[in-house]
């Protein structure tokens, strides 16, 4: 590799990892029409595994809208990101696919999680004229923790 494309490269990496960041960063600051930035046109999301839906980013981003209200508080966490992008021989270079894993608490009330969930997420990026976007999102829940009920204290 040349000094030049060794520079693309880690520029392309940088890009791709802060569209990423973007993305947590909107679903969790409730900001649906950022969300709906971060998509190529005919983007789409598939959060299914998740007991979600799967469309077309926009209606995603209402679909979210409405179920994220319940938890007022959310902050995820995305980590252990590997990007590949694509084959040269098969491509100009212009595509990408990110697996990452995440851990989501969320709290329907005060800061204290009351649910939690983890899994992976497939993300696949294009490049635009716009910089990266994504043309994919694929949630894959691996697993949750709901609130614990507690019994009510026994009172003699």
């Amino acid at each position: 590799m040349t000094q030049r494309v060794e520079l693309a490269t880690v520029r392309d990496r940088l890009a791709v990892d802060g569209l990423i960041t973007d993305y947590a960063v909107a679903v969790d600051d409730g900001d649906w029409e950022a969300y709906r930035g971060l998509f190529a046109p005919q983007g789409r999301a598939d959060y299914r595994s998740a007991g979600g839906i799967e469309g077309e980013a926009g209606a995603v981003a209402a679909w979210l809208a409405e179920s994220m209200r319940l938890f007022p508080m959310r902050q995820h966490l995305i980590v252990n990101r590997r990007v590949r992008f694509g084959v040269w021989e098969h491509d100009t270079g212009d595509t990408a696919q990110v697996q990452a894993d995440y851990v989501n608490p969320m709290a329907t009330e005060g800061p204290a999680p009351d649910f939690v969930c983890g899994g992976r997420y497939a993300f696949a990026l294009l490049r635009t004229d716009a910089g990266w976007r994504l043309s994919e999102v694929v949630v894959r829940e691996k697993w949750r923790r709901l609130p614990e009920r507690r019994a009510a204290p026994v009172v003699n």
